[in-house]
């Protein structure tokens, strides 16, 4: 007999000890049916094509970049029991942060209290699974007859303001309150009728109201969608046929991540990282995580890491389960579509009050302790598993994001882009060069044309970052170098939190360069008045006059001003002498590596005429 489907313990005594174990939920299915193969794959690719179907719809209605440029959002859908049948990303994070808040949010409201054409509206941090501006609005789906609950859809997607503190991004905030309006689980529409009077209080808890009243009529678009696939599912097959089709899919997908986590050494394993600051003080934030495979079972455990602190890189516990189910999935069923089974495996271990198990009102604004956190794992992995894993990547979102007043229009905006990182390299090949964060699957930035036509900025320059890879027998990709030249007074922020702290290479491979934001001004006169900076890095690098380099930061800039974004590059897999030579050169006609790099990392030496000498790199290599 196949093994039952497995989800996320809630019992309150587990969740007091921060242990998150797994254990059976109610079967949908209430008969012995057992449908054919040709029905179940029928079933499962439908809701795998509904969840996508409910992507295009929320990016063709978004009002904002940051949702139908950058994706940033995840669509969800679930059976009445929680257990997820599909999804489709945008930002990978989001989605396994839905499963919690969707379960835990119909337990806050009552799945009494639900009528069909609901929608609730979540963003309390604790119970949301992220910050206060990724809101997740979900809706119950019931029958034709509008009698039985047969399941669940959730849209979550970045609002790019809602009372917060401070424009664009709160950096510094002290406690949940600083965060912006907290709805923890609020109905927006009741019995399919908008509630207007909460919506009066998102336009006027927000400096772009319009903006973010659009994207949240996109985000129930997309409900509309998943609701409408759901019901004819169950109208074409009948609900004891396509619960039948969803336990088995449940069933298989767990008998296939067990039978991977099965395939891996048993043994512990723990790494450590540092955040640079949280925001309050210049202390680095300790990220430790200790992953233990058993068997078939797979437990990662954050309790390594520090208390909670005081500024805002805490982490509310269904994010830190999105981390470790996200890092479970690329480990165990990277190429198929997800559902609850893949999760049967996993444990996840995080104690109360400490960084990855925030409790209110601990801040959790700036979120990037659960992306740090996804390469520590790895790191932990790779010292069992080093020929299945890549060595680090840059390791950071390197965020920039403006906001302002138009020029041309008088209108607030606020405009926000990730930017690619080198990935790192493999056994078997080099690193990708400039591509997003892997905990940022499938999320884009804004094209250069379309960032200038939203904001009041010209970009100088666009290019990889040279020598910004770590060397190695295979190296890492390579970083980017963005240069922003403001044309118009503006705010502007970076989002970045490892900028001081080194990635690693693997098997003798180098890291590759640092992340670092340099700021640039013809002023004179105090410029940097203007600007508060976070991380403060000049004693990592050569001064500069007219420049300053930093970590996170925010300030009011001028006309000519510019911010140099320099994303990090990826590590390094192997020894670097043993790289072919042939291809050091290619790298170094390309741009990639520069001849003193070419020398000193991978002892390759040049001519003039840029051939390979021969007899000289033997001897350097000696």
């Amino acid at each position: 007999m196949p093994r039952a489907v497995q989800a996320f313990n809630t019992v309150s005594d587990d969740i007091l000890g921060g242990v998150f174990h797994v254990t059976t939920p109610g079967d949908p299915s209430s008969t012995d049916l057992t449908p054919d193969a040709a029905t179940i794959e029928v079933v499962r690719n439908y809701l795998v094509s509904a969840a996508n179907e409910m992507q295009r719809t929320l990016i063709r209605t978004a009002y904002n970049t940051i949702v139908y440029e950058i994706l940033d959002f995840g669509l969800s859908m679930y059976d009445r029991e929680f257990n997820l049948l599909a999804d489709s990303p945008g930002l990978a994070l989001f989605l396994g942060s839905n499963d919690y808040s969707v379960r835990e949010t119909v337990e806050y409201v009552g799945e009494e209290n639900l009528d069909p054409g609901d929608v609730v509206m979540v963003n309390y941090p604790y119970r949301s699974s992220s910050h206060t501006l990724d809101v997740n609005l979900f809706a119950p789906v019931f029958d034709d007859q509008e009698t039985e609950l047969i399941g669940y859809v959730a849209s979550r997607a970045h609002w790019l303001d809602l009372g917060a503190k401070d424009s664009g991004y709160v950096l510094d905030s002290t406690d949940v309150h600083q965060e912006g309006i907290l709805f923890p689980g609020t109905k927006v529409y009741k019995q399919g009728e908008p509630d207007e009077e909460i919506l009066d209080l998102i336009r006027y808890n927000s400096r772009i109201p319009d903006k973010v009243i659009g994207d949240l009529n996109a985000q129930i678009a997309a409900l509309n969608t998943g609701q409408k696939r759901l019901q004819e599912l169950y109208n074409r097959y009948g609900a004891e046929t396509v619960e039948a089709c969803f336990q088995r899919v449940f069933e298989h997908g767990e008998e296939v991540a067990r039978e991977a986590v099965a395939e891996l050494p048993d043994g512990s394993w723990k790494a450590i990282d540092y955040a640079d600051n949280d925001g309050l003080t210049d202390d680095p934030v300790r990220i430790g995580i200790e992953v233990t495979v058993d068997g078939e079972d797979l437990t990662i455990d954050f309790g390594p890491s520090g208390d909670e602190t005081d500024g805002p890189m805490n982490i509310p516990i269904g994010r830190t389960q999105a981390v470790a189910k996200f890092c479970t999935k690329t480990l165990a069923t990277p190429q198929e579509p997800a559902n609850e089974g893949h999760f049967g495996p996993l444990t996840v271990v995080a104690p109360e009050g400490t960084l990855y198990h925030a409790t209110y009102p601990a801040p959790t604004f700036t979120q990037w302790s659960s992306t740090l956190a996804v390469e520590v794992v790895y790191k932990a992995l790779s010292k069992a598993i080093p020929d299945r894993l890549a060595a680090s990547s840059g390791g950071d979102l390197c965020s920039i994001m403006l906001y302002g007043e138009s020029p041309e229009t008088g209108q607030k905006f606020v405009e926000a882009n990730n930017e690619g990182v080198g990935r790192g390299a493999t056994a078997t090949h080099d690193g990708a060069n400039g591509v997003m964060h892997i905990a940022q699957t499938n999320v884009r930035n804004i094209p250069v044309e379309v960032f200038e036509n939203k904001a009041p900025i010209e970009f100088d320059r666009l290019t990889l970052r040279q020598d910004s890879a770590g060397a190695g027998e295979y190296r890492g990709g390579l970083g980017i170098r963005r240069d922003y030249r403001f044309t118009h007074p503006s705010g502007a922020l970076s989002i970045i939190k490892k900028t001081r702290n080194e990635g690693y290479g693997l098997e003798g491979g180098d890291p590759g360069a640092r992340n670092v934001v340099v700021l640039q001004s013809d002023d004179d006169e105090d410029w940097l008045d203007r600007v508060t900076v976070y991380a403060d890095n000049d004693h990592l690098y050569s001064d500069v006059p007219g420049e300053k380099r930093v970590g996170m930061m925010r300030g009011q800039f001028e006309p000519g001003e510019v911010i140099s974004n320099r994303s990090g590059g990826g590590g390094g897999y192997g020894n670097p002498f043993d790289r072919d030579p042939e291809n050091v050169l290619t790298d170094v006609l390309d741009g990639y590596v520069s001849r003193k790099a070419a020398r000193e990392e991978y002892g390759v030496v040049l001519t003039d005429d840029g051939e390979i000498d021969e007899a000289a790199t033997e001897s350097l290599r000696s």
